[in-house]
């Protein structure tokens, strides 16, 4: 009996430290688990932002040396040509049809227009400037989806639009990612963001982050 209750009171003594064990491991695994997640969340989004930054700087430099996709060879923008006519001069629909064709060909609408691409490119790539980015990302992309209009059935010659879905196209798409990267901080990962933010002018100015 001696025996028995001595066992018994050795146990009991050793139960409150077997809980903190297995609460403390627990603790540990939970905050394992979400580093994991963390981690993982952090390199999807900054590869989701180098595969935007490629689309926007492989545009630029297709339309300015012409190699031969979007833009045929020997009429990028150094040849001559101009990178607003092709997309502008062809609007053929929406409220803005007429205005998007006086744009079109225009030297302050090829330059502002080639110098976003170049920026919000190269800044996507680097991981700096999200917020701008996001900013002038997304103006551009509700220009080009106004362009194309995607509501319309039909163009103002009454052929079919093609239209596959009367509000979301890849424009949307494009500008809800690119707030979406700024507002995770992307550029910290895979980037330059940190270094980036602890500039003076940088942690001074929160829009420039």
């Amino acid at each position: 009996m001696a025996v028995h209750q001595h066992t018994n009171g050795t146990v009991g003594r050793h139960l409150p430290s077997l809980r903190r064990h297995r609460s403390s491991a627990a603790s540990e695994a939970a905050v394992s688990a979400r580093t994991r997640t963390r981690t993982a969340r952090a390199y999807a989004f900054a590869t989701a932002r180098l595969l935007m930054g490629f689309v926007f700087l492989w545009a630029f430099l297709d339309k300015t040396f012409g190699l031969g996709y979007a833009t045929p060879s020997g009429k990028g923008w150094i040849d001559g040509g101009s990178p607003t006519v092709g997309f502008l001069g062809h609007v053929s629909v929406g409220p803005m049809e007429s205005t998007f064709h006086s744009w079109a060909g225009a030297a302050w609408a090829d330059w502002l227009f080639m110098l976003g691409l170049l920026g919000i490119g190269f800044a996507l790539t680097a991981g700096v400037a999200l917020r701008l980015s996001a900013l002038a990302g997304t103006v551009m992309m509700a220009l080009m989806w106004v362009a194309e209009w995607p509501p319309a059935q039909h163009l103002s010659d009454g052929s079919p639009s093609m239209s596959t879905n009367p509000f979301v196209d890849y424009h949307l798409i494009y500008a809800v990612l690119l707030v979406a990267l700024a507002a995770a901080s992307a550029g910290d990962t895979l980037g330059l963001g940190r270094l980036w933010a602890r500039l003076p002018v940088v942690r001074d100015h929160g829009w420039l982050r």
